[in-house]
């Protein structure tokens, strides 16, 4: 009686949120990648404002403040590019990360759930990567306020909706990365295809305006379309490329899910 409740009894139950902190502890204990991101991201930041800032004190007849409107959009696209590459690095780590190390054959033969271990990357990924961008973000709001001078400050709006575009568009790669590098399975082709993808390829189609609607399915054109008004202007470099709202989110919403679908499937179909 006692080995027949046994077999008939479901398999117990296996938390998802240990999953995802062991995803994010994994990552975190990758130095490599840790510092690198953390230098693309939060170290971009200080970087450039120092040097704004030191141009500006030894030569303020021609160079102005390092804060204001103006270099609040210019510090928001070069983070959302740069951000960008850091979000590749983790994505792609955590898609291919335990395939590389020979640990994904031992987490499925404990007999957790392949989608659950695809699932977890996602919160923990973003475990690292929010809080780097998140800083950075801090960084360029205190920046361009307390080093407006006589230029204009942003308000708290317009810094509000800069972070969240900023913090999408960086989230959004990491997404891409994730779901590319769990179906290829290796983080070097991953990394070299997306960067690729990014900062060559993507801004050669948005120059080619024969192109006409079908560049409305690129997703920085997208991004573009969604900056914030105060800092449009700067941001976009798509030349005529001009689409709906809705259709930006529609354009994102559709990668995303195509990149996390063939992730999930890729995980839960590959040989062990």
């Amino acid at each position: 009686m006692t080995s027949l409740a046994l077999t008939q009894a479901p398999p117990a139950r296996r938390p998802f949120l240990p999953l995802a902190r062991a995803d994010l502890l994994k990552l975190r204990r990758n130095r490599g990648i840790l510092f690198t991101s953390a230098a693309l991201t939060i170290g971009v930041m200080v970087v450039a404002f120092t040097v704004l800032e030191v141009v500006h004190l030894v030569n303020p007849a021609h160079h102005g403040p390092a804060g204001g409107v103006s270099n609040l959009a210019d510090s928001a696209g070069a983070l959302a590019m740069i951000g960008s590459v850091a979000a590749v690095l983790i994505g792609a780590a955590a898609g291919a990360g335990d395939l590389g190390s020979g640990v994904f054959r031992e987490l499925v033969v404990t007999g957790r759930s392949r989608i659950a271990l695809f699932a977890a990357r996602v919160p923990g990924g973003l475990g690292l990567l929010v809080p780097l961008v998140g800083i950075a973000v801090g960084i360029e709001a205190a920046a361009t306020v307390g080093l407006a001078g006589s230029l204009a400050a942003p308000s708290a709006d317009l810094l509000a909706k800069t972070a969240v575009w900023v913090l999408f568009d960086i989230g959004f790669y990491f997404v891409v990365a994730l779901g590319l590098a769990s179906v290829l399975g290796s983080r070097a082709q991953t990394i070299a295809i997306l960067l690729a993808w990014r900062l060559a390829i993507t801004p050669i189609l948005l120059s080619i305006s024969v192109l006409g609607a079908g560049r409305d399915f690129l997703p920085q054109a997208a991004f573009e379309q969604l900056a914030p008004g105060g800092i449009a202007g700067s941001v976009k470099q798509a030349g005529s490329v001009s689409m709906t709202s809705g259709t930006a989110v529609v354009v994102l919403l559709a990668w995303t899910a195509v990149a996390l679908a063939l992730g999930a499937w890729r995980t839960a179909t590959r040989d062990a």
